[in-house]
């Protein structure tokens, strides 16, 4: 497949505004730039970027969408899987946010699923300006096995995640305080994870999700607790 773009009138220039290293009003600036099925259609391998990685619905495409104030900046669908590329999103020259294909939807081709992994296993292995991943998990719900290898995989290789547990509106107060108690006991072995709770749909979070990817776009980001 083709990859897909934009078009801009070739006597236009393309103008970001420059906003200041941590200013979370950088990521409204985001802008589509391409989508990519191989490897060499990627950008150019400079500066930041942050990816959303995770399974498929969990809620990635929404989380996209509701941090950068863009309703359909990341397409959304009730189909699962949808996501078959690399997308990138442009906020300045220098960073850049990342969706990859969401994982783990069984009705998805085992030869598209295969193709997908090793994509994004190169993208994970070779990509120098990876900062960081996003990683949604629904907050009903348990990490799936292969969330479990994604932490394992960046842990290993000293690259911060963080962890936004979704759809947290549909739980009561209690039962949010738990989920992120419990999550954050589960990840007490991984430093360089951090976890929050956040609702796409209502709001919840999303000014600290906002910082924190800011902070994890800049250079030597670490990961630290979070409420």
């Amino acid at each position: 497949m083709p990859r897909k773009r934009y078009a801009t009138p070739s006597n236009e220039r393309l103008y970001l505004v420059k906003s200041s290293p941590s200013d979370p009003s950088l990521l409204r600036q985001a802008q589509y730039t391409l989508s990519a099925h191989l490897p060499r259609d990627w950008p150019e391998d400079r500066g930041s970027e942050v990816a959303f990685a995770g399974r498929s619905n969990v809620g990635k495409s929404s989380a996209i969408n509701a941090i950068t104030g863009h309703n359909r900046l990341a397409r959304t669908s009730k189909t699962p899987g949808r996501t078959q590329q690399i997308i990138f999103f442009t906020l300045d020259e220098d960073r850049r946010l990342v969706d990859l294909p969401g994982y783990g939807y069984a009705k998805v081709p085992v030869v598209m699923q295969q193709h997908w992994e090793k994509t994004i296993r190169r993208y994970l292995e070779e990509r120098a300006s990876l900062r960081a991943l996003i990683l949604p998990v629904d907050s009903r719900r348990e990490p799936t096995e292969l969330d479990w290898q994604l932490l394992g995989w960046c842990t290993a290789n000293q690259l911060p995640v963080h962890v936004l547990l979704t759809k947290s509106d549909k739980l009561g107060r209690g039962k949010r305080t738990q989920a992120l108690r419990l999550a954050r006991e589960s990840l007490v072995s991984m430093p360089l994870t951090s976890v929050q709770l956040f609702s796409a749909t209502q709001g919840m979070g999303l000014e600290q999700a906002r910082q924190r990817i800011m902070e994890l776009l800049g250079s030597g980001a670490q990961a630290g607790p979070t409420t």
